[in-house]
């Protein structure tokens, strides 16, 4: 029997980072959202424990680093298990240690604030595109509940109902190795920091009494049959690696992750989008998982908003595939190369000497860094387009009229944002812009040097902290609010 039947513009499936931080961006762009997801509440479990530089100047443009504390920072990473200094210019270099858990409270108390209608312990298992919109069933504690919306996005995780309900292709290369890990309390052992031993990997870290291990024997391919390790086969893995017995611990979670390397050929299907691991599934190295996911769905939201609106036309979402399908592939190329130099045996040894080689010379480890970190997208830009299209808006302090400000204080709204240099041609610059008013925020900015931003040049923002355009002309400057902000309204 149906027990409820909702409209709305957007259904998300699935609450955890990428859905919620989705459900955020939608809001804050006057979207009305209905999140499903199947789970009675947050994960309760660690998963993911690690947020990069640039899902922390997301979270920073937004306003939520207040609520999130002052969570540990370590400038030290690893690529395949080879050492790897993080720290990049920017307030937020390096990588901080915030457990998935608290990472989805932050996003799900800042989507109830902004007016996410969140349903928990909802199932869905129908979905039925129309030309005019998406219809979504899901089972509930009352009963069926029926959706009708304009669009559907999918953020439930990298076996996806979703993408199963809709046949999406998913190509990629099946698991071939896995590690198992646990969190385990009362365990008195060394910290190991990707130790290669003969027989295998082992990783420990001591953090509130609670020790997470993990390990991988070279050589051993997936458990047959799948689904999760029991603590006993963890405890005797890590005794056959180590020598050690940790039997004597008593764990809070088990699971094991493999190296399967999948990503949808579309990240958009008509009304359908896919984000976060529904739509590519990687090897969790470094945290990259968690991080791409919610990148994702901030590249995402700003858009599918101003679709909804009707202030910008459908192919702006195509941008949201151009854009994220890129970034996807070279993570889980870089990933994929990592599964290799982290699970490998011995005969791996050469190459990782050799990359420990390159690490330390100039530009190499820049360039590894800012691709773990975010912080070195830059989109795809027209050639001979200013270097800050289509990267992200460099953190710096600017003089306005009405006192100094953060570039990033400017983003807290989720607009787009038009910077003027002082020049004589800025107001001509301001009177192009006009007609997108209500889509873009003008200020008057004077960047210190050093910046990274031109005295000289006014800079458009899109609302997710990208540069859109670069430049002194009021036709090259329509024409990106155009392309970004759609045509401004006629009276």
């Amino acid at each position: 029997m149906t027990a409820d039947r909702r409209d709305t513009d957007v259904v998300v499936v699935g609450a955890g980072p990428a859905g919620l931080m989705l459900a955020c961006e939608l809001r804050l762009g006057g979207a009305r959202v209905l999140v499903l997801d199947e789970r009675t509440g947050p994960t309760t479990e660690s998963r993911a424990s690690t947020l990069h530089a640039r899902t922390m100047e997301i979270l920073d443009s937004r306003g939520l680093l207040a609520a999130l504390g002052a969570p540990p920072r370590d400038a030290r990473g690893h690529f395949g298990g080879v050492p790897l200094d993080l720290t990049l210019p920017g307030p937020h270099a390096g990588q901080w240690k915030v457990d998935q858990t608290r990472t989805e409270e932050l996003l799900g108390d800042r989507a109830a604030e902004l007016g996410a209608d969140v349903r928990r312990r909802h199932r869905v298992h129908e979905v039925t595109v129309r030309p005019d919109g998406v219809e979504a069933a899901a089972e509930g504690p009352g009963g069926t509940l029926r959706v009708r919306a304009r669009y559907l996005v999918a953020c439930d995780g990298e076996d996806s109902t979703v993408r199963r309900l809709t046949g999406a292709e998913f190509p990629g290369r099946a698991p071939r190795r896995e590690l198992l890990r646990a969190d385990v309390r009362g365990l008195d052992i060394p910290d190991r920091r990707f130790q290669r031993l003969e027989r295998g990997l082992a990783i420990a870290a001591t953090r509130g009494g609670v020790t997470r291990v993990m390990v991988h024997e070279f050589g051993r391919p997936v458990r047959p049959g799948g689904g999760q390790p029991d603590f006993a086969d963890v405890v005797a893995a890590w005794r056959r690696v180590t020598g050690e017995d940790i039997g004597h611990g008593t764990p809070t979670w088990v699971n094991a992750f493999h190296d399967a390397n999948r990503q949808l050929a579309r990240y958009r299907h008509g009304r359908v989008l896919y984000a976060g691991d529904a739509a590519h599934q990687q090897m969790p190295s470094g945290g990259q998982a968690l991080n791409l996911g919610v990148q994702d769905a901030f590249n995402l939201g700003w858009k599918l908003a101003a679709v909804v609106r009707g202030s910008a036309g459908e192919a702006l979402l195509d941008t949201y595939h151009d854009e994220r399908h890129a970034v996807g592939a070279r993570t889980l190329a870089n990933i994929r190369a990592q599964g290799d130099l982290l699970l490998g045996g011995p005969e791996v040894e050469p190459v990782r000497a050799l990359l420990t080689e390159l690490v330390a010379l100039d530009g190499v480890r820049e360039h590894l860094a800012g691709m773990i970190s975010g912080v070195g997208i830059r989109y795809d830009a027209a050639p001979g387009a200013s270097p800050l299209v289509g990267a992200r808006l460099p953190d710096a302090v600017l003089t306005t009229p009405d006192g100094a400000v953060r570039t990033t204080e400017l983003l807290r709204g989720g607009r787009g944002l038009l910077l003027l240099p002082a020049t004589a041609g800025a107001r001509a610059l301001a009177d192009a812009a006009l007609p997108w008013g209500a889509e873009t925020d003008v200020v008057d900015a004077r960047p210190a040097p050093g910046s990274g931003l031109p005295g000289d040049q006014a800079v458009l923002v899109r609302p997710d902290g990208h540069v859109a355009w670069a430049g002194d002309d009021a036709g090259g400057l329509r024409e990106a609010l155009g392309r970004w902000f759609g045509s401004p309204p006629t009276a």
